[in-house]
């Protein structure tokens, strides 16, 4: 990593381009004075500039031409007037060469603020008048050109004080911008960086500098406000790095751990595609999405093609793919060779004779831990182990209470510094199917502690609790009540400091968010001085936890919610053991993408990689397959234009395939009594069969009972063609999406976004003991209890009236004979 960073400080060195901002109107601006790096010259000190200055500095623009326009440049900054542009551009970079080692090909991107970890951008208000963010690069590029564009949300208030924004890259100033006012209250900026600094690790800084003007303003957090908005991004420029083969450096170069874009990886198979194939991959993608984690990661599969860049190809000793022979070998293999295509990149290959040798070299790959220099490695026998229910590694434990410190990245820290601060948060998974009694709550205990200080004023200051975006709780400082009030004032200590919130059961989600901020305000009397004391600490306390450990593991299915935010009930067990992943028997490259784009979630769901998964290709008519889609559930993926596969899919199901076209099934008149005796009467059947038909061009995803085993699921990833399919990956990268996937039937259109709609009878799932399972019937299915009690009661009541008539009859019958023979 050392070699790679210093050439990039060469090359970097070589390139440095000079940095500018120019407005939009046309009259020229002088140019903002961006030092180099080394540079004995320091920018302008514009930190004792006031808003009540009378003129601005020599070396900034006026005020007037400041205010007049939002700063825009166009790329590369051609059309401004700057003195330096013309001995300090940087030149053109030269053609790119192919040598006996291969050729350096560019290696451009983009990254945004929101890409780098700050979705809602970087808010400096109030005292909080510095602020910034780490960002990363891959350590296998070289940059050669940098360029920040910069989206600024300026309040009237903030613009009207003519302050300016002072930037810094690593410690390094890059100069300073206007807040100047703009129509839409946004300003934009590009500046061009120096190559140099953008190493592997990196920190952009921002800072107000008319802070001496508002430090002792109180109340401004929403009238002098600057937003860097989230869509500001780095353009990057450079070169691909040859790195080697070296099997000890995987996940790299096929995924870095640096690259805060999303990543892209091309798995490569023979002509002949096999279902072992498929399962190794799906096993190493499923491992691939565990640490792509947050940044996001999709696969493109190729049949008999290399890829053009890094690439992942598996497959049987002697199989070529696109050309290439794979190894022969006895035993499983592991090798990373030159992309034939550009020896720059490198090709992984995963050779095995058979589904176990396949599957050991995955599960070896994704245990790690190779000698360095090792650019080639025969496997050995695998013991893989089973998962067990519910024992993803990233979902909070069920069995006992959770502290929150366990909860946190190993980055964060349970303490905050000062009286403005970002908040904490505490990020969490959960298995979908948690479930509770009617009344019952999970309990939430958070102990705090805040500062003591005599200018902290303790009847407005708060610990504001919010989860998932709701808000929870505004904790004081202080006990509430008369009498702790009484004993505050005679001096006694009514402190609170420990809680325990109660939460309802549906605030808790596949994936969540607890956000604790400490909202200390100072009196009004309170020195300047102590605003900006970074000193003061606020912090939750080691006792602090969530207890899920009294909840129920019990849903009703299907539900596509639970699948699009946990990949359930699929990872019940994690590692796939009781999954079977349906494809085609002759799948097109689109249908196994997506195939491998599931597995990368749910292993990002769940923090297990599918070790177990079986893949089976085509509908068995016998055999194990077969057995197995008796056995398990079914994760299917497929496309109308696989006519025989779709329609054979779903014989047995709600839904009807024709040609080209996808319906519902009008339920039978045996099933319209079910669904009236069990309570069902919100079905939309009619409404999606209607949908369906009003689409030609769609995708989406289907869920039923399966027809080889009712006691477990299907859920099928369809589209009215591949182009539609393939663009499933992008759709469940929006979060307006996802929210909107529920019940058993959710279509995809370009035009409408998605709608989603229930058609089938839901049936109950989960680990719910016996007792409790009656009594949840009996409150499900309350009506259907009340018709069967009356008709017991009805038939009871014709019974005991039959039986009273007979017995009189013979009372009556007996005392006539007995009258007769007195």
């Amino acid at each position: 990593m050392k070699r790679f960073t210093t050439l990039a400080l060469i090359i970097g060195t070589l390139f440095v381009p000079v940095l500018h901002a120019e407005e939009t109107e046309t009259q020229p601006t002088p140019p903002l004075n961006f030092p180099l790096p080394g540079s004995e010259t320091a920018p302008a000190d514009t930190n004792a500039a006031s808003a009540d200055a009378a003129a601005p500095a020599a070396d900034t623009p006026s005020a007037a031409q400041e205010t007049s326009a939002p700063a825009t440049l166009t790329p590369g900054g051609s059309n401004t007037p700057d003195a330096g542009s013309a001995s300090n551009a940087p030149p053109a970079m030269p053609p790119t060469t192919t040598t006996a080692g291969g050729f350096m090909p560019p290696a451009d991107s983009s990254l945004t603020f929101a890409q780098m970890g700050s979705p809602q951008g970087i808010s400096l208000s109030g005292g909080q008048l510095q602020g910034g963010i780490d960002f990363t690069l891959p350590g296998d590029r070289v940059i050669t050109s940098a360029q920040l564009a910069l989206d600024v949300n300026v309040s009237p208030e903030m613009a009207a004080r003519n302050a300016t924004l002072q930037l810094q890259l690593n410690g390094q100033p890059l100069g300073n911008v206007p807040l100047s006012a703009a129509d839409n209250n946004v300003s934009h900026f590009e500046l061009d960086i120096p190559a140099a600094l953008m190493v592997s690790s990196n920190n952009l800084s921002f800072k107000i500098n008319d802070g001496d003007a508002q430090q002792c303003l109180r109340d401004i957090s929403n009238k002098y406000q600057v937003v860097i908005l989230p869509t500001s991004r780095f353009q990057l420029e450079g070169q691909q790095l040859d790195i080697g083969s070296d099997l000890s450096h995987f996940p790299k170069p096929f995924f870095d751990s640096q690259q805060m874009t999303p990543v892209n990886l091309a798995f490569s198979f023979p002509a002949k595609l096999t279902p072992d194939a498929v399962s190794a991959a799906a096993l190493i993608s499923s491992w691939m999405g565990m640490q792509a984690d947050y940044r996001g990661i999709s696969f493109t599969a190729l049949s008999n093609r290399l890829p053009e860049q890094h690439g992942i190809l598996v497959g049987h000793p002697g199989e070529q793919i696109g050309g290439l022979t794979l190894p022969q070998t006895n035993a499983p293999l592991l090798k990373i060779i030159d992309n034939p295509i550009n020896p720059v990149y490198k090709l992984l290959l995963v050779v095995g004779k058979d589904d176990s040798a396949l599957r050991a070299a995955a599960w070896r790959l994704a245990k790690g831990d190779f000698p360095g220099q090792t650019a080639s490695a025969e496997v050995e026998a695998q013991a893989i182990p089973t998962s067990k229910p519910y024992d993803a590694p990233r979902w909070i434990s069920t069995s006992r209470p959770v502290k929150l410190s366990e909860l946190i990245r190993k980055d964060q820290s349970t303490t905050v510094s000062g009286v403005w601060h970002a908040p904490l948060q505490v990020a969490f998974r959960a298995a979908p199917d948690l479930y509770l009694w009617d009344g019952e709550t999970i309990p939430l205990h958070i102990g705090y502690r805040f500062p003591s200080e005599t200018w902290i004023d303790e009847e407005k200051s708060r610990l504001s609790v919010t989860l998932n975006n709701t808000f929870l709780s505004n904790l004081p400082m202080n006990k509430q009540g008369f009498l702790e009030m009484l004993w505050r004032k005679a001096g006694g200590d009514a402190r609170q400091e420990k809680v325990t919130i109660p939460l309802e059961p549906y605030l808790i989600y596949g994936d969540n968010q607890l956000s604790l901020y400490f909202n200390v305000v100072p009196k009004e009397t309170a020195p300047c001085s102590v605003l900006l004391n970074n000193n003061i600490k606020s912090r939750l306390n080691e006792d602090s936890w969530i207890d899920l450990s009294h909840t129920q593991h019990f849903s009703m299915l299907p539900n596509l919610s639970y699948f699009v935010g946990a990949s359930f009930p699929f990872t019940r067990l994690a590692d796939y053991s009781q999954t079977v992943m349906l494809l085609p028997e002759t799948p097109s490259e689109t249908q196994v993408a997506m195939l491998l784009n599931l597995a990368a979630r749910s292993g990002n769901a769940t923090g297990m990689a599918l070790a177990n998964n079986r893949v089976v290709l085509g509908l068995p008519g016998g055999g194990t397959n077969l057995e197995y889609l008796r056995q398990r559930d079914v994760l299917a993926v497929g496309g109308l234009d696989q006519k025989a596969f779709i329609q054979g899919l779903l014989s047995q199901s709600p839904y009807i395939a024709g040609d080209s076209t996808l319906g519902v099934r009008p339920p039978t008149p045996w099933q319209k009594v079910q669904r009236w005796l069990l309570g069902d009467w919100s079905t939309d059947n009619i409404d999606a069969d209607r949908y369906f038909s009003s689409n030609e061009a769609w995708r989406g995803f289907i869920s039923y009972r399966s027809p080889w085993n009712p006691e477990r699921l299907v859920v099928a990833a369809v589209g009215s063609n591949d182009d539609q399919l393939a663009r499933l990956p992008d759709d469940l990268s929006s979060s307006r999406i996802n929210a909107g996937i529920r019940g058993d039937t959710s279509i995809i259109t370009d035009e409408n976004g998605v709608r989603s709609f229930r058609v089938s009878t839901q049936f109950p799932s989960g680990q719910m003991p016996g007792y409790m399972m009656a009594i949840w019937y009996a409150n499900q299915y309350s009506a259907l209890l009340a018709i069967v009690g009356l008709i017991a009661a009805s038939i009871l009541g014709v019974a005991l009236t039959a039986m009273f008539r007979r017995h009189a009859r013979k009372r009556l019958y007996s005392g006539s004979d007995h009258n007769d023979k007195t």
